[in-house]
């Protein structure tokens, strides 16, 4: 018998929690309620149970006691990357389907082992990459489904920031996180460059990574950092050649001497035509299609999705759609958007980047 709602479990209550998943959730209540908050700082769980918990809603701050509780139908993994894998793997274990936060893991043997415990156990993983659910990113899908670009076959997937290191949490901390940029934004760019050229087939990759920009702390949009603690790159670029020929150039940094910032925004050139996804950090995201037409070369835009006088139209964030597609799923069968097989194609790259500049020769995959 169909429980009335979903029992969820958070396991990590920082600030991605508190961002984006606990209030998606909280937008699903008549799907799913929060049950059970998991934090290394106590306090962090306390407080997320209190604004977002169901009365009586359990803390803990070791996941494997949250894991017991059989009543649980749903886990979100919101922890440092390093951790993605051990938690998702006993989350699986203990048969409850899994939302796991970007990137799939800090390394593909460990996202290997998230999707062969998924595949063993029969329960649902997904990882979160909500930047899918976008209004561009959707029209985008469409035009490349409904053929507009024809054979996509360069692309540029792009996570550039001039100058937004992030200053608070384990962002720099490369113990837990396993690297910066590149892990942290570079993996939304590519999973969109990915999902829309439906190509999870890579040959080879050749990464250039840098740690030029530790002490350019001034001008940061959140502030000064410690160069002493930051431990990860500042850049990161990666050149991917697919098998069927197709290539991907990815370009991702917190800090870099550039007026063209993009994040998790992506440039595809096809046959039959090209698209442009501009914006992010603070810019609105703009979607634009490039052909030839009439003896003339086009540029389509979308109009925006204004108001009426004394109406006004609403807007679902992409984390709501995300948490919405998610526990639907779950509760009817369905699959989830975002596939744990595409994800792990995803951390494949992410560390051939890696790999490549550690060897100074192109990885094959």
């Amino acid at each position: 018998m169909k429980k009335d709602k979903l029992r969820v479990g958070l396991i990590g209550c920082g600030g991605i929690a508190v961002q984006k998943h606990l209030p998606a959730l909280a937008h699903q209540s008549d799907v799913a309620e929060m049950v059970a908050f998991c934090d290394k700082t106590e306090s962090r769980a306390q407080d997320a149970a209190k604004d977002f918990g169901v009365v009586g809603a359990k803390v803990y701050t070791d996941y494997r006691a949250l894991l017991e509780d059989k009543s649980i139908d749903v886990i979100h993994v919101l922890t440092p990357n390093v951790s993605h894998g051990p938690i998702t793997v006993d989350a699986l274990e203990a048969g409850k389907h899994v939302m796991c936060e970007k990137p799939m893991a800090h390394s593909s043997a460990d996202a290997q082992r998230m999707l062969d415990a998924a595949l063993r156990t029969g329960k649902k993983l997904t990882i979160g990459y909500q930047n899918r659910f976008r209004e561009d990113v959707r029209a985008l899908r469409l035009a490349v489904d409904d053929g507009y670009l024809g054979d996509v076959y360069f692309a540029k997937a792009h996570a550039v920031r001039r100058r937004a290191v992030p200053t608070w949490g384990v962002f720099p901390d490369k113990a837990q996180q396993g690297g910066g940029p590149l892990i942290d934004i570079g993996t939304h760019a590519l999973d969109l460059t990915l999902w829309m050229m439906n190509n999870y087939q890579p040959k080879s990759v050749t990464g250039s990574v840098f740690w030029k920009m530790a002490d350019a702390v001034e001008g940061n949009m959140f502030g000064p950092w410690d160069p002493k603690t930051f431990e990860v790159e500042d850049s990161a670029f990666g050149f991917i050649k697919m098998a069927n020929g197709a290539t991907i150039f990815l370009e991702s940094s917190w800090v870099l001497n550039t007026t063209d910032a993009k994040e998790a925004a992506t440039s595809l050139f096809g046959t039959k035509g090209g698209a442009e996804i501009k914006g992010g950090m603070g810019q609105e995201y703009k979607l634009v299609l490039n052909t030839a037409k009439y003896g003339k070369l086009i540029d389509e835009g979308f109009a925006g999705g204004g108001g009426v006088s004394y109406f006004s139209g609403t807007k679902t964030s992409p984390g709501d759609l995300e948490a919405r597609q998610w526990l639907l799923a779950v509760r009817d069968g369905g699959e989830p958007l975002v596939k744990p097989e595409q994800a792990l194609v995803v951390t494949r790259i992410l560390e051939a980047i890696y790999k490549s500049q550690e060897t100074g020769a192109p990885v094959q995959l």
